[in-house]
This record gives structure tokens, sequence and C-alpha cells, in this order.
């Protein structure tokens, strides 16, 4: 093996590069100016060469200093992948899963009780945010998002696709203006999906009244939430009538809390993912996990199509 420069040298070097500042560096890293001076100068020594160019009022890399930098972080990547790949085997026994807040809470959850009793050993933590998770810097074992399902860097397995059906409580088909067709639409209240995880070919309600063909001047109006979840909720409740993602809205289906009201139906481009790093591809946690989704999603495109059916 060839002999490498001090890894803790590097260390300091990359981020002093990035800052373009000893002592911007120093305060990430913890340490005085002094101490990144001193490594920077054993790097140097190391190297017999110079990696930055010091002037009166500015520091710049070197020409060879700056075209190693990609090289180096990718490093670095590889050495933080390495570690997660060691140290996974002491804590096989808890898998955290990233999730978006209302796949989590509507299709997710409720379903965890059968992963647990076929696999009691495994300790599941849930964690529920819309932010996209970066797993170089969280304990994350594996996610499940929402996308079309190119993920760089990352082993990806397709979950399920997604549909978006119109859906609203029972008590609207008998109300004082049944709703039957959707030109009743416009006596009813529009529920709007206007969470950030969104893509161009999940209709809105004046592209879906347009495309039933029904002249709805009120299209824009109703009530806004930001979460799936709370689209659906609201529509449990009788506050209108939601264009809901079909996986998310099985649940109340299936229990009668909800309808879909008329048969018209939207695919959209975007599918649901399970994702992870390479450095997880061999725990028997992710393993066991991403084969239950898997078996779950089969479960919910199959009820999700006898929905459909008994609506038509």
């Amino acid at each position: 093996m060839k002999r490498l420069p001090p890894l803790n040298a590097l260390r300091v070097f990359e981020a002093a590069a990035r800052h373009l500042s000893f002592t911007k560096a120093a305060e990430e890293l913890h340490v005085t100016p002094g101490a990144v001076s001193q490594q920077i100068k054993a790097l140097e020594d190391f190297l017999q060469t110079p990696v930055f160019r010091r002037q009166k009022r500015a520091l710049l890399l070197t020409d060879e200093a700056q075209a190693s930098l990609p090289v180096l972080r990718e490093g670095f990547d590889k050495l933080s992948e390495a570690g997660n790949i060691l140290s996974a085997k002491a804590d096989s026994g808890r898998l955290t899963v990233s999730v978006a807040p209302s796949l989590a809470s509507k299709w997710l959850v409720p379903r965890l009780d059968r992963f647990q009793a076929a696999h009691p050993d495994i300790d599941v933590w849930v964690s529920a945010d819309m932010e996209v998770v970066d797993f170089a810097v969280e304990d994350v074992d594996l996610a499940i998002r929402y996308g079309i399902g190119r993920y760089q860097g990352l082993v990806v397995e397709h979950l399920m696709a997604e549909k978006i059906v119109p859906v609203c409580s029972p008590q609207l088909l008998t109300s004082d203006h049944p709703l039957k067709t959707p030109e009743d639409l416009v006596h009813h209240t529009l529920l709007h999906d206007s969470s950030p995880d969104k893509d161009e070919s999940c209709p809105t309600w004046p592209m879906w009244l347009k495309a039933a063909g029904v002249c709805h001047k009120q299209g824009e109006r109703g009530l806004k939430f930001n979460q799936s979840s709370l689209v659906i909720e609201a529509a449990v409740a009788g506050k209108g009538v939601a264009l809901a993602k079909s996986a998310l809205a099985l649940a109340d289906l299936e229990a009668a809390r909800l309808v879909i009201p008329f048969d018209l139906t939207t695919p959209t481009d975007f599918s649901y993912s399970i994702v992870h790093p390479p450095s997880k591809s061999s725990s028997p946690a992710v393993k066991a996990f991403a084969a239950w989704l898997k078996e779950e999603a089969a479960l919910t495109v199959d009820a999700s199509e006898a929905q459909e059916a008994a609506a038509a």
C-alpha cells in the first residue's frame, strides 16, 4: 500500500479549502487557527509542495489542490460509508426509517404491527419529516421517497405507483345537494392538497374539473392544506371533496369513512421508492423491511383496484 498523507491533516485541509480561511476552518473543527496552520504545514511537508497561495488579503488554492478536492471529498464519503458498514452489526436490531408524515400516518404506521409480529427482534424507529434525508450525515437506514425514482448514489427499489381519486364522506351523497356527477361539485367545498411533494402530473382541482368537462368558476376556492393526510381527514369529516392519493386514502375507503363519488382516476408520474445507501444492502433488518414493504404495497394495489371497481 502506498504511504498515505496524514488523515487529520487532510480533514483540516478540506475544511480550510472550503472556507478559504484558517480561522473559519478552526471554528468548524473546534481547534485554534494555529492548530489548523500546523496541520496544513504538515500536509505540505508530506507532499513537498504548497496547497495554498497566501496573499495579503486572501487565501487561494493552488491549481493542483483545487483539482484534488472532489476526489478528497469522495474519499471521505467512502470512509464514512465504510464506518457505517463496520458499525452495522452492533446495532442490527434497530431500524430507522425516514418517511413523509402523510405516508407514515395514513399508510405505514397502521401496517407496522404486521412487521413487528413477523420480526419481533427488530425495533423500527419511524422518522416522519418532509425534508429529504441525507444518508451521509443522518442516522437513517432506509427511506421511502415519493418522486421520479432516480436517486444518485443510492440503492433504489420501486415500491408502488400512485394515482389520484376524488373522495368524500358518504354523507355528501345524500346531502341537500347530493353528489352524483362532477357537475354537482359546484355545490360543495373543494379541498386542496398543497403539500410540497406534488408533481406536475398530479391534477389540481381546476385541471381535474376542466378534464371532466365541468364549468366551475370557483375551482381555485376552498380549503387548502400542506399535508396530504390533512386533506383526507377533512374529507372524512365531511368538510368537502378532495383529490386524494389513492394509497393514502385506502384505509378510510375500506372503512367506509370515505367513498369515491365518481370513477375518474388520474395516474401520476411520481411513485413510491425504497431507497438506502449501498452500505445497508447487507443489513438483515433492511432486507427484511424492504421485502415486507413490497408485500404490503402489492396488497395496497389490489385493494385500491377493488375500491375503484366498486365505484365504477
